[in-house]
């Protein structure tokens, strides 16, 4: 018995002078694996060894000597993840923007060669003139392919079509320090183009705006304030006054920055009569392998809209935005159009590292449609190339 607990203390003495010996970065590396590893909600559906990930990074954690340093560790460890819902929520400079909210072109990669496919309306890439189905030749001066590697994941051999994609939207993005140029060639013309030589209006200035189409259409868009409760208020007093309009088109093409479910249930709840499921959550209790599975439901309120209702989404449709689309697609009578969603994972919560005080969030739930189906792999009901393709559509829907 006295062996056993001289052992038992020996091993606590151990383990006390590793910890004593730790920096504060090393501490905080183990807590950052730690919580990813309990409430990280996704590595089994991408896929992700996260003891290769951990073997990759701990020997360079052990150099790190300031606190810029260890964010940038925590920046490519976040890459692993491979998706825009993970981030820190501080940066440096020399930090990459976030997709799909730093993002105003979408590229793609076909047989080598790559296309935009998409442009952010009333974004700089838009202003500068960059045209749908051009393609990209360089990146701030570079071929594309090999500045890629530094988006892309460290602990596999191989690559998948979305890693290479979102490789692809973190490249373009750019990083806050630089203004990023691109080399383009449409119809064999090769023209450069400087993208951020532009100041853009403040988009948080107005809630929503609204445009009438024709007697019987009318628009509301959404800028990109799904998280501000304020909307809720302004959306009632807008709609009030369109309950009579045949056709109404709400636009969420530009909500990339996420949101919070009290604004979406509220806009949600003006086009229903009863309460209505929307949308399957499941978080998983690794400590006792057990799951928790949820509906979460929209009620009525207020005047209810009984027209015609078409729901616009893109590439910059993201988080509670897409939400609100297999929301309103649950619903049956409203018609989403437009092309495939920011596919952002999840719904997030945020952790704190005590020893540099740097907080960041992850996914700690997944999302599902009624159907089954998760929300980052949701299309819409009309199904479109690009957001020009959309507004086409919209116009000229009955």
């Amino acid at each position: 018995m006295k062996i056993t607990k001289i052992l038992l203390l020996f091993s606590f003495l151990i383990l006390s002078l590793n910890l004593l010996g730790q920096t504060k970065y090393e501490k905080d590396f183990e807590s950052f694996n730690d919580i990813i590893q309990e409430h990280y909600a996704y590595l089994n559906q991408q896929k992700i060894d996260w003891r290769k990930v951990i073997a990759i990074y701990k020997p360079k954690v052990e150099q790190i000597k300031s606190d810029r340093e260890f964010i940038i560790l925590l920046e490519n460890l976040l890459i692993e993840l491979q998706n825009g819902h993970s981030s820190l929520n501080v940066n440096l400079n020399t930090s990459n923007r976030l997709v799909p909210s730093g993002q105003d072109l979408f590229v793609v990669e076909t047989n080598g060669k790559f296309w935009v496919k998409d442009v952010k309306v009333g974004s700089n890439a838009e202003l500068a003139g960059v045209k749908i189905g051009s393609q990209v030749i360089k990146f701030n001066g570079k071929d594309i392919a090999e500045q890629l590697p530094n988006f892309l994941p460290k602990h596999v051999q191989s690559y998948t079509k979305s890693m290479r994609q979102f490789a692809l939207d973190m490249l373009f993005a750019g990083t806050h320090d630089k203004k990023r140029s691109i080399v383009v060639q449409t119809n064999q013309a090769t023209q450069s183009i400087e993208l951020d030589n532009r100041v853009l209006p403040n988009e948080k200035s107005t809630l929503l705006s609204v445009k009438k189409i024709n007697s019987s259409k009318v628009l509301i868009k959404i800028n990109n304030c799904l998280w501000n409760n304020d909307l809720i208020g302004v959306f009632d007093q807008t709609l009030d006054s369109l309950l009579k309009v045949p056709i109404l088109i709400l636009d969420l093409t530009d909500t990339p920055s996420g949101g919070n479910s009290t604004v979406a249930r509220a806009i949600m709840g003006r086009f229903i009569n009863k309460p209505m499921a929307y949308q399957q959550h499941e978080y998983d209790e690794n400590a006792f392998e057990t799951k928790r599975h949820w509906i979460e439901y929209v009620y009525p309120r207020k005047k209810m809209y009984q027209g015609k209702l078409f729901v616009m989404v893109g590439h910059w449709t993201g988080s509670m935005g897409e939400g609100m689309a297999i929301g309103f697609d649950a619903f049956q009578k409203p018609t989403v159009v437009g092309t495939k969603m920011a596919g952002l994972l999840g719904a997030i919560e945020g952790f704190n590292l005590k020893e540099t005080n740097i907080n960041f969030q992850i996914p700690t739930e997944r999302l599902y449609h009624l159907n089954g189906k998760p929300r980052e792999d949701f299309l819409p009901k009309v199904i479109t190339e690009n957001s020009t393709e959309t507004l086409n559509y919209i116009l000229k829907a009955k």
